[in-house]
């Protein structure tokens, strides 16, 4: 029987079936962060239980420490300090590794764990963190989970779910000049909106998404839940395989044939069938840009604000009050308008290449008078090897502050936050209302848009100011 690459992991990770007629779901690996770790670990405690799978269970600390050079706890908030302790002791207790600040290994649990080899094609994987699909870039089926769910997977290493329904977006045609992976991710959301994949799994698919580095796969899989889908994920292929191949964890010699010989069998047949399927065209895409207060209030570089008193009555209100929120008049252009902050960070955008992409821009160049900018690398392997590159000084040069491996500003935690009024470009994943900081507008923008507006101190189309070329 036909089946897609969805159901062939998921299928062959079913160990039992509830009387509420959810399966379980065996998890090949998680990873806990000290936000939702202290609760879990607690309430494993009251109830008398262990972790089922230590070696099979990791804690990272990312969502609450300071960017800023020399950070220790002891420059955190005291609630952090708490937490930390917590997250810390519970794990010593459970004999569970740390990824903690002074690791070699340290940084945000969905940029680490691709890039040691954590997580591999065909596997099950969760985190206590809706963004755990950033992890299906390699093929891999990831869940986010909450705090019960946590709780549940850490005493008996299985999820309890009901199983999705499937939808795949096929993502066709040559990407521009300065287009890429955030680019596709807001344009869909855009097209399908934020509810748009709610109640499915989402299998990215296509000729763009295939010419994709291994980097941008992950970027695109990140926002998957930004669409309402629980996860996202693209079958892996021979660019996958060398991604992987030599990396700490991955298999080694005659495990590595094995494995191989398994993941060249994860794609969907030619003739499973979805639930729902779209088709994309990515030929013509410009760099995208958020103008509201949701992923899906998007469009390109070139768009104007939306006409409240044109839209269906029943959208009026919220485009109203996400123009007012964000300053921005009806029929206005988005391009030109000032900016206070960039923000280049985040388990979406803060790998290498991303990295490499706003320094292209940066170099030689400076940060406009009045714009604080602020890149933040997602690991600290991430940040070794853009200083082995030379990145950090081109940065700096420019004016730039270079961080330390955190989620930083993504959650506006722990001091990096935007103030109130402030136009802030930021290439993380979501732009809420106060998401980075009380009253701060958020404009959602992949590395090449926010590296352009830290040097030129307002939205620009950095196909104008670097001439077209990629």
């Amino acid at each position: 029987m036909a089946a897609t690459l969805i159901d062939k992991i998921w299928d062959s990770h079913v160990v039992g079936r509830r009387p509420d007629g959810r399966d379980l779901v065996y998890i090949d690996r998680h990873v806990l962060h000290e936000l939702h770790a202290p609760h879990a670990f607690s309430k494993l405690a009251k109830a008398g239980r262990a972790v089922r799978r230590p070696d099979l269970t990791f804690s990272a600390v990312d969502h609450t420490p300071r960017s800023t050079p020399g950070r220790t706890d002891r420059n955190a908030k005291g609630e952090v300090i708490e937490l930390l302790a917590a997250m810390r002791e519970g794990s010593k207790r459970n004999g569970i590794r740390v990824f903690d600040l002074a690791d070699a290994e340290h940084g945000i649990s969905h940029v680490v764990a691709p890039e040691i080899g954590m997580v591999l094609p065909g596997s099950t994987h969760a985190v206590p963190d809706s963004h755990a699909c950033t992890v299906g870039g390699l093929g891999a089926l990831a869940f986010g989970c909450g705090t019960t769910e946590l709780e549940h997977i850490l005493a008996t290493q299985c999820i309890a779910m009901e199983k999705p329904k499937r939808m795949r977006v096929r993502l066709e045609g040559k990407l521009g000049p300065w287009a890429a992976a955030k680019d596709i991710a807001l344009k869909i959301i855009s097209e399908i909106g934020v509810a748009g994949g709610r109640g499915h799994f989402i299998e990215f698919a296509g000729g763009a998404v295939r010419a994709l580095p291994i980097e941008g796969r992950l970027t695109l899989c990140n926002l998957a839940i930004e669409m309402g889908s629980r996860t996202g994920l693209i079958a892996p292929d021979d660019a996958t395989f060398q991604w992987i191949a030599g990396r700490p964890w991955a298999p080694q010699g005659a495990m590595w044939d094995r494995a191989l010989a398994t993941w060249r069998a994860l794609s969907s047949d030619s003739d499973a069938s979805f639930d729902r399927d779209i088709v994309i065209d990515c030929e013509s895409l410009e760099p995208q840009i958020t103008w509201g207060t949701d992923p899906g209030q998007a469009f390109g570089i070139s768009g104007r604000a939306p006409d409240p008193a044109s839209a269906p009555a029943e959208r009026r209100a919220a485009l109203e009050r996400a123009l007012d929120y964000m300053g921005i008049a009806p029929g206005e252009a988005i391009e030109g308008l000032a900016v206070h902050r960039v923000f280049i960070g985040s388990c979406t955008n803060a790998r290498l290449p991303d990295l490499e992409i706003a320094a292209d821009i940066a170099r030689g160049r400076k940060v406009a008078e009045g714009v604080n900018a602020l890149v933040v690398p997602g690991s600290a392997k991430v940040k070794r090897d853009a200083e082995a590159k030379g990145l950090d000084r081109v940065f700096r040069d420019a004016g730039f502050i270079w961080g330390e491996a955190a989620c930083s500003m993504c959650a506006g935690a722990n001091g990096d936050h935007g103030e109130r009024g402030e136009r802030i470009l930021s290439t993380t994943n979501r732009n809420f209302e106060n998401r980075q900081g009380p009253g701060a507008r958020t404009h959602l923008v992949g590395p090449a848009l926010a590296a352009a507006a830290a040097v030129t101190g307002k939205i620009t189309d950095v196909r104008k100011l670097m001439g077209g070329a990629a």
